[in-house]
């Protein structure tokens, strides 16, 4: 029963868990009393450069027996030939401990944590080509809940250490195969600034055949510019970006709005006033709204989160004004809503089948042109 609950405060927590952001967000659910680490901050000596070249470091890779992002819903087969991309996921928070401001590599259970999160979430984007998910030196959870520099600084060596596990990623994957990039919460995170420092303005750009950085905020002023690729707009386009943050109606999300006002863009301004990214997942960006009708498959986990079943046009989807996407009636799919109906850690999960199918049409039209 312990281990169950940890399981369910784990989940309620860190997947929601998005930099500075949160602190602000749910300071009348989360406190810094229980998750802010008691730990100095220690500096991580950086990773030599050669780090990433096995298989140690990496959950799932080409070679590496065990991948859990291999795992499928009851239903769901595998495709008679595998996708030709190369999958690079960034998994979400898993490290909830208050001994370090960074997740330790040997810390069992966070390194177990990850994996069930690659089971639900990069699962789909598999039948697209072969998966990468390193292994790094997240960020406590309690990182995200403090206005201490330390915040900042392990945040800071969390994405030093998915840099250099992207640029063995690209140094090893074909020159012309096709990638898709991939991640989630703080992974998401992550992954913008990976976008501005690695594909903006290179040459692999071209090679992108989408991103999808979900559960993170973007803005469409500010941070899609610098981010090298623009917003999805259709299911026929390629090297663009799906993103999007999942409420049921009424939504309550007047907090993340008054803190993403008050942040700064990738471009050196504020973000007040400037729209949100969001990408209907059920239609590939076409347009801000689809019914129920259009989803192909919402992935319902069952109570230990090892299993979970496709249940067809379960929930329609609508991109708001704000840009955020609306569910409409809170599904019954878990039991790990977050106040104000957030839907964050279903953001995936929900548009389970549609996302697989998404990633598989993309490299198809990619391939084409």
């Amino acid at each position: 029963m312990a281990r169950k609950f940890l399981y369910i405060v784990a989940t309620l927590t860190f997947l929601v868990i998005a930099a500075g952001f949160v602190i602000r967000i749910y300071e009348s659910e989360l406190t810094e009393l229980a998750f802010v680490p008691t730990a100095k901050f220690e500096r991580q000596p950086a990773f030599d450069p050669s780090k990433y070249a096995g298989n140690d470091m990496w959950f799932a890779r080409p070679g590496k027996t065990g991948n859990p992002a291999d795992w499928l819903p009851t239903g769901a087969t595998k495709p008679e030939l595998p996708g030709s991309a190369a999958i690079f996921f960034v998994h979400p928070t898993s490290y909830i401990g208050r001994d370090h401001w960074n997740a330790p590599l040997n810390d069992a259970e966070s390194q177990d944590r990850a994996r069930m999160f690659l089971r639900g979430l990069a699962s789909p984007l598999v039948s697209a080509g072969e998966m990468w998910a390193p292994r790094y030196r997240q960020a406590a959870i309690g990182a995200f809940l403090t206005i201490k520099p330390e915040g900042q600084q392990a945040l800071d060596a969390a994405y030093q250490d998915v840099l250099l596990a992207f640029d063995e990623f690209a140094a090893k994957v074909q020159k012309d195969r096709p990638i898709i990039l991939a991640g989630h919460s703080q992974g998401a995170l992550h992954l913008t600034n990976l976008l501005k420092d690695r594909v903006a303005g290179k040459p692999i750009a071209k090679r992108i055949v989408a991103v999808y950085a979900v559960g993170w905020p973007i803005s469409m002023t500010t941070d899609l510019p610098q981010m090298g690729l623009p917003a999805c707009a259709g299911p026929n386009d390629t090297g663009c970006i799906m993103a999007w943050q999942s409420f049921a109606e009424p939504a309550e999300y007047d907090r993340i709005i008054k803190v993403y006002n008050a942040t700064t863009g990738f471009n050196g301004t504020p973000r007040k006033g400037t729209p949100m990214l969001c990408t209907n997942p059920l239609n590939g960006g076409a347009k801000p709204a689809a019914l129920m009708e259009a989803n192909l498959g919402t992935l319902k986990p069952d109570d230990k989160l090892e299993t979970g079943e496709l249940i067809v046009g379960a929930v329609p989807a609508r991109c708001d004004d704000k840009g955020f996407l609306l569910i409409g009636d809170p599904p019954e799919i878990g039991p790990y809503v977050l106040p104000g109906n957030n839907y964050h850690v279903y953001d995936f999960p929900l548009f389970w089948a549609n996302v697989r199918a998404d990633a598989t049409w993309r490299l198809k039209k990619y391939l084409q042109k």
